[in-house]
C-alpha cells in the first residue's frame, strides 16, 4: 500500500509541475532556515558535554545586594568563597578556583609570545575531563610558579611538545612547566592556552584584597558533586556561609547559588558573560534563542500555508480521485495517509534542496559577527544528519495535514461538489484565512526589521554626553605609554593625547565603592582613570571646579576625582549644588584598598554603560603608572588610512610582539552592539526568504485562480470590459486580504517594539509611521507585481480562442 501511495504521489506531481516547484522551492528555503537553526542549537548545547562528570559539576553565582538594592547577579565569585566551600561545605566532592586574569608575554630563549592562561587550583584536573598528555594531575599545580602548557602552546614556545621540566620566563620570573595536556575542545566554556597554579597569584599579590569576600570581579568557583549528591543541602550549607560572612559587611549582602555547569552557556545571562573583565566563555541568552526559534518557525509554517493553499486550491481536480478511492473501499484513514505520504515525499525532496542551501548559507551565518565564529562551527555529525530527516519528515507531516484532513472528510457522494468556499469565519474561505495569516506574519518580519535597523542607527549617533569623532583608542598591552606617546605628539595628524584604564561606553565597566558622610550609606560608582588630558580632548563639560590638580604615581596617591552630577544626587552631596560640591570628601574603597578623595570637579552627566542602561553615578580618578593604559588619538587627517599605518610603525618601535590593538572609538560603539545588528541582520534575512516563499504562494494561488476564471473574463471582455477593469476584478480580493493583513501586522509591530522592544532602552526615539509604511509599499509592490503578472496575461487572452467550445 505504502508502494502504490508513493507511485501515485510521484504520478500526481510531475502532473502539476507549477504547484510542485512552489511547494518544494517554498520547503527548501524555509528548510534550510530550519537546518541552520537545528545545526545551530546542537551547537550550542554540545558545550562541555566531554566532560566526564559534567552533569555533577556547578558553578558557583552570587547576587550582590547594596543598602537593599540588587546590583545583579554574578558569573564570578570571590576566592574565599572557595576556600571556605572546602573548609565548611560537607556535600562538596571538590572544589577548584579558577582566576581568568593571567594574559602575559612568555619568554622562552629569544622567542617572546603571548599567552592567554588562567590561574587554577590542583583540583581541576579532579572537576573537568581536560586530558593531561605529560605530567601529573595531581601535583601539576601544587607548587608555586608551576604552568601547564597546552599542545599547541608548547609548540609555539619550544617547539615541540616534550616539554616537561622546562622553564618558561613571565616578567623577570621563571616558571617551570609541570604537565603538558591536550588542546581544550572547541565546546568548552572555558578556553586558555596555559593553566598556571593559583598559589603563584598569591605569591605574586601578598598584601592586596584578593582573598576577601567582596572581591568577586574575575574568579570563578566550581564545585563537583557525589553521585546522588543533594543540591538542596549544599544550598543550605551555602546560605549559612554567606550569612556568617555577610555579618561584617553592613551594607553589602552576597548571596551564593549554583548554576548547572551545561546551562552555562545556554542559560541566564549574569554579570562576567557579556565581555570586559572577569569575562569568561560564550553565552547565548535563552530569550534570543527563542526568538530565533520563532522566527524560524513562521518562515516554516508559510511554506506550509503555501502547501496548503496550493492544495486545497487544486481541490475540484482532486475531488473526482479522493471519490473514486471511496468508492472502491478506501476508508479516511487511507485518504489522509495518501496525502500525507505526497506531503512528506515533497518534503523530502526539498530536504536535497534545503542541504545545498545550508551548506551555502552555514559561512554566511558564522561570519555574521566574530563572536558567532568563536561560538559555534555547525559542522555535519550523525546526530545532526538523523535530526535533519526527522525535521524534513515533520514539516512535511505539518504541511500535509490540512490537505489530509480536508480531503478525507469528503464523501463520494459528493466528490464533484465544489467545497472550496467551505467557511473558517463568517466572510474568509481557508484558503484566504491562511493568506492572511501568512502575509500578515510576513509583513511584521519585514516592519520589525525596518523599526529596528531605524532605532539601531538612532543608537549609534546617540547624543553621550561627550565626543567620540575621530578618536583612535590603542590598548598598551602591558606597554609603558609614555615613549609611544611621545612619538605620536611629533606626528602633525595628532591634534590630541590623553590615557585611561577603559573605553566608556561600550560595556566595559570598572568600579569602586563610595561613602560620604553616611558610614553605612555605601553605593557602587563605576569609574574610570584618566589624565588631566582626557576631558577636554572627549569634551565633556565641566560645570563647576576643574581638572586634577596632583600628579600622583601611585593608585592609592591617587586622591582627587572629578563627578558627574547622579554622583552628587545619589549621596546628596550639597544638596546637589555643583559648586559647593568642590572640596568635598568621600570614602573610596577598591581592589587596592581604602582612600579618602576629594571632588575637585562636577560634569555634566553622560552615559558611562551602554544606552539601554540609565545614567548612574560616575567618578573620575586620576590615570597612574601603575594603571593598565588604553592612550586617545585625536586625529585630523584627509588619509586616516595612511595616519594609522604611520601609527602602526611607531607602536612596532616600541613592541614587535603584540600587533597594534587599535579602534575607532566609532568603531568599538558599533562593535559594542553587534549583537543587535547581527539580529537585524539575522531577521532582515528571515523577512526576505517569508515574503519569498509568500510571493511563491501568491504567485501560485493567482495562476490557478486566473486560470479557473479564463471563461469569466472572456465574458467580460465580450460584454465590453476593459483590461484595467478586469485587472481590477481579478486582484481586489487578493489586495483586500494584503490590505487586511496589514491592517492586524502594522498595530502588532507597533505594540510589539513599544511595549516590550524599547522599554529596554529608556532613551529611544518613538515608532515613526514612515518605518512602519515602509515594510508594507515593499510587501505591496511585490504582490502587485506577482498579481499584476497572471490577470494582465488573462485580461489580454483572446475571447474567441477561450469560448470556441461552448
Amino acid at each position: 500500500m505504502i508502494g502504490s501511495y508513493i507511485k501515485t504521489s510521484r504520478r500526481n506531481l510531475l502532473r502539476n509541475k507549477l504547484f510542485s516547484f512552489i511547494n518544494i522551492v517554498g520547503l527548501a528555503i524555509s528548510m534550510s532556515v530550519g537546518l541552520l537553526l537545528i545545526a545551530f542549537v546542537l551547537d550550542l548545547y554540545s558545550y562541555d558535554k566531554f566532560h566526564d562528570k559534567g552533569d555533577r559539576i556547578y558553578r558557583l553565582t552570587n547576587m550582590a545586594t547594596v543598602n537593599g538594592e540588587q546590583s545583579g547577579k554574578y558569573a564570578a565569585t570571590s576566592i574565599k568563597v572557595g576556600k571556605l566551600i572546602q573548609e565548611k561545605v560537607a556535600g562538596a566532592e571538590e572544589v577548584a578556583i579558577v582566576g581568568n586574569d593571567f594574559s602575559q608575554d612568555a619568554k622562552v630563549g629569544d622567542n617572546v609570545l603571548p599567552i592567554k592562561g588562567v590561574w587554577a587550583t590542583p583540583s581541576f584536573f579532579n572537576v573537568f575531563s581536560f586530558s593531561m598528555r605529560e605530567g601529573s594531575v595531581t601535583t601539576a599545580l601544587k607548587e608555586p610558579y608551576s604552568i601547564v602548557l597546552t599542545e599547541t602552546a608548547a609548540r609555539k614556545l619550544f617547539g615541540r611538545e616534550d616539554v616537561l621540566g622546562e622553564a618558561v620566563q613571565f616578567d623577570t620570573l621563571n616558571y617551570r612547566v609541570t604537565g603538558v595536556m591536550k588542546d581544550v575542545p572547541f565546546f568548552s566554556h572555558i578556553h586558555f592556552e596555559a593553566l598556571v597554579s593559583l598559589s603563584t597569584a598569591e605569591q605574586l599579590n601578598k598584601g592586596k584584597n584578593l582573598d576577601q569576600w567582596l572581591s568577586k570581579w574575575a574568579n570563578y568557583v566550581y564545585l563537583l558533586l557525589p553521585e546522588n549528591g543533594d543540591v538542596a543541602t549544599v544550598e543550605s550549607q551555602l546560605e549559612t556561609v554567606a550569612r556568617e560572612e555577610n555579618l561584617s559587611n553592613n551594607n553589602t549582602k552576597i548571596k551564593l547559588e549554583l548554576l548547572p555547569l551545561y546551562t552555562i552557556v545556554v542559560g541566564e545571562t549574569l554579570r562576567g558573560t557579556e565581555g570586559g573583565p572577569g569575562a569568561v566563555g560564550p553565552h547565548m541568552p535563552p530569550m534570543v534563542l527563542w526568538i530565533l526559534v520563532g522566527l524560524a518557525l513562521v518562515v516554516i509554517l508559510s511554506a506550509c500555508f503555501n502547501y496548503t493553499n496550493l492544495s486545497i486550491a487544486r481541490a475540484m481536480r482532486r475531488f473526482k480521485e479522493v471519490g473514486l478511492r471511496k468508492a472502491i473501499g478506501a476508508g479516511k484513514s487511507e485518504v489522509r495517509q495518501q496525502f500525507l505520504v505526497e506531503a512528506i515525499m515533497i518534503s523530502l525532496a526539498a530536504l536535497v534542496l534545503s542541504f545545498v542551501l545550508f551548506l551555502i548559507l552555514r559561512p554566511i551565518l558564522i561570519s555574521l559577527a566574530p563572536e558567532m565564529q568563536q561560538t559555534v562551527q555547525l559542522e555535519l555529525t550523525p546526530w545532526m544528519i538523523l535530526a535533519f530527516v526527522v525535521f524534513s519528515v515533520t514539516v512535511g507531516v505539518m504541511a500535509g495535514f490540512m490537505p489530509a484532513l480536508f480531503f478525507s472528510k469528503v464523501s463520494a457522494m459528493s466528490a464533484l461538489r465544489n467545497v472550496s468556499n467551505v467557511k473558517v469565519f463568517k466572510h474568509l474561505t481557508l484558503r484566504r484565512a491562511l493568506v492572511v495569516v501568512q502575509y500578515t506574519l510576513t509583513l511584521i518580519f519585514i516592519t520589525t526589521t525596518a523599526v529596528g535597523y531605524v532605532q539601531y542607527k538612532n543608537i549609534l549617533s546617540f547624543d553621550l554626553g561627550f565626543s567620540t569623532e575621530n578618536i583612535l583608542n590603542i590598548d598598551m598591552q602591558g606597554n609603558r605609554p609614555d615613549a609611544f606617546i611621545k612619538q605620536l605628539s611629533e606626528m602633525p595628524e595628532v591634534t590630541a593625547l590623553s590615557r585611561s584604564v577603559i573605553v566608556t561606553s561600550v560595556g566595559n565597566a570598572w568600579g569602586g565603592f563610595v561613602k560620604y558622610q553616611n558610614s553605612l550609606d555605601s553605593a557602587l560608582v563605576m569609574t574610570n582613570n584618566v589624565d588631566e588630558n582626557y576631558l577636554t580632548l572627549h569634551e565633556y563639560q565641566l560645570i563647576a571646579g576643574g581638572s586634577f590638580k596632583t600628579h600622583p604615581t601611585t593608585s592609592m596617591a591617587a586622591t582627587e576625582m572629578i563627578v558627574n552630577q547622579r554622583f552628587l544626587k545619589r549621596f546628596n552631596i550639597s544638596q546637589n549644588n555643583p559648586e559647593k560640591a568642590i572640596g568635598q570628601v568621600v570614602t573610596f574603597s577598591n581592589f587596592q584598598g581604602t582612600r579618602k578623595v576629594e571632588i575637585v570637579g562636577v560634569m555634566k552627566d553622560f552615559h558611562y554603560g551602554k544606552v539601554d542602561n540609565l545614567i548612574e553615578p560616575v567618578a573620575f580618578m586620576h590615570w597612574t603608572p601603575e594603571d593598565r593604559a588604553v592612550v586617545n588619538v585625536k586625529i585630523k587627517s584627509t588619509d586616516l588610512l595612511a595616519t594609522r599605518a604611520k601609527i602602526e610603525a611607531a607602536w612596532k618601535g616600541i613592541d614587535r610582539v603584540h600587533p597594534l590593538n587599535a579602534k575607532f572609538y566609532d568603531e568599538e560603539i558599533e562593535e559594542a552592539y553587534s549583537e543587535f545588528s547581527t539580529l537585524l541582520k539575522i531577521i532582515g534575512f528571515l523577512a526576505f526568504l517569508a515574503i519569498s516563499i509568500a510571493s511563491m504562494g501568491l504567485f501560485g494561488m493567482v495562476a490557478y485562480t486566473t486560470e479557473t476564471r479564463l471563461k469569466e473574463v472572456s465574458i467580460r471582455k465580450v460584454m465590453g470590459a476593459t483590461s484595467s477593469h478586469l485587472i481590477y476584478v481579478l486582484s481586489r480580493g487578493f489586495l483586500f486580504q494584503l490590505l487586511l493583513s496589514a491592517g492586524i501586522a502594522l498595530p502588532v509591530t507597533y505594540v510589539f517594539f513599544e511595549r516590550f522592544v524599547l522599554t529596554n532602552f529608556p532613551y529611544h526615539t518613538p515608532v515613526q509611521v514612515v518605518e512602519l509604511l515602509a515594510g508594507l509599499l515593499v510587501v505591496l509592490l511585490i504582490a502587485f507585481l506577482m498579481i499584476g503578472s497572471q490577470t494582465l496575461k488573462a485580461a489580454r487572452s483572446n475571447p474567441a480562442e477561450v469560448l470556441k467550445n461552448e
